[in-house]
């Protein structure tokens, strides 16, 4: 069966509140998950409210005791991968292995630019992808110190204590929709291959690809989750599914064609059951209006 959980962009107006209240809501309704982005603020002005993520994570390991969560995702460009590697062991242990360590080249050149941070071309930042990836395994699996000589870091000697509670810490997710280096990193280091915004029949195209590149690196496919991030536009009522459309200026056929889950409670369900029948395993839907709660509740009702 596909699970369902929630994925809010915390750059669009996260703060505590906010926060605080969608945790217990999404906990409660039976969600089987709850993840956020990592960014500094938006790809364009204006600035919102941007709760950090880590520190937010923290807090939601400490106060659920069901929900699995984690970052869609955390980036080798402003996180150092050792460092990540010591919040996710300890974040992972706080919430008894609830984690799933959602990691990133980084992609958003304005918050890079006004923070001070190296985005670098793409080849680049999947080169220092690669090598954080390796840090990071490695810190997690690994008991004996690490050492590690690369082009963007290097450690001498490098021992993480206290050692992971759950063997080899959290699980790896790496997120893309590539055809060729995404796999491939996927096949190589990964639990979970998260994609965004892809219709059923291109992601049972890429879902194969990926399935083509386990078997090179003699993985089983079964080894590694399918899910995706998508957007949701979702209203109980005809009336409240209009005024969203025409908020957005897009009819709901052309939603669709963005991969994007979009109509009422038989639409949507409609559209899950397809995506799960591609191959998917887990939806993170994307739930943009902060403070629509009741709109939350709703959409629970109609598809757990």
């Amino acid at each position: 069966m596909l699970e369902v959980a929630i994925m809010l962009e915390g750059q669009n107006g996260l703060t505590w509140p906010r926060w605080q209240k969608i945790v217990h809501l999404v906990e409660e309704l039976g969600f089987v998950g709850l993840y956020r982005s990592d960014h500094f603020t938006n790809m364009n002005p204006p600035d919102k409210d941007s709760l950090e993520l880590w520190v937010s994570l923290t807090w939601l390991a400490c106060n659920t005791s069901r929900i699995e969560f984690g970052p869609l995702v955390t980036p080798f460009s402003f996180r150092h991968p050792a460092l990540t590697a010591r919040m996710a062991s300890a974040v992972d242990d706080l919430s008894n292995g609830r984690l799933t360590l959602g990691l990133g080249a980084g992609w958003q050149e304005r918050e890079h630019n006004l923070f001070g941070f190296d985005l670098l071309d793409i080849s680049a930042r999947f080169d220092r992808l690669e090598e954080g990836l390796q840090i990071v395994i490695q810190l997690l699996k690994h008991d004996s110190p690490v050492s590690f000589s690369g082009k963007y870091f290097n450690l001498r000697e490098a021992t993480m204590l206290p050692r992971p509670q759950r063997s080899g810490g959290p699980r790896i997710l790496i997120g893309g929709v590539g055809q060729n280096r995404t796999p491939n990193l996927v096949a190589r280091y990964a639990d979970e291959w998260n994609s965004i915004f892809l219709t059923p029949e291109k992601f049972k195209e890429l879902n194969t690809n990926l399935d083509q590149h386990l078997e090179q690196e003699k993985r089983d496919p079964r080894s590694v989750r399918r899910s995706m991030m998508t957007g949701c536009i979702f209203a109980a009522s005809d009336s409240g599914l209009q005024q969203k459309l025409e908020s957005r200026g897009r009819t709901l056929d052309q939603l669709h064609q963005q991969g994007i889950v979009a109509g009422s409670p038989s639409a949507v369900k409609e559209q899950l059951h397809e995506l799960e029948s591609s191959g998917l395993q887990r939806i993170m839907l994307q739930w943009l209006d902060l403070d629509d709660l009741a709109g939350l509740e709703a959409l629970a009702k109609a598809v757990l």
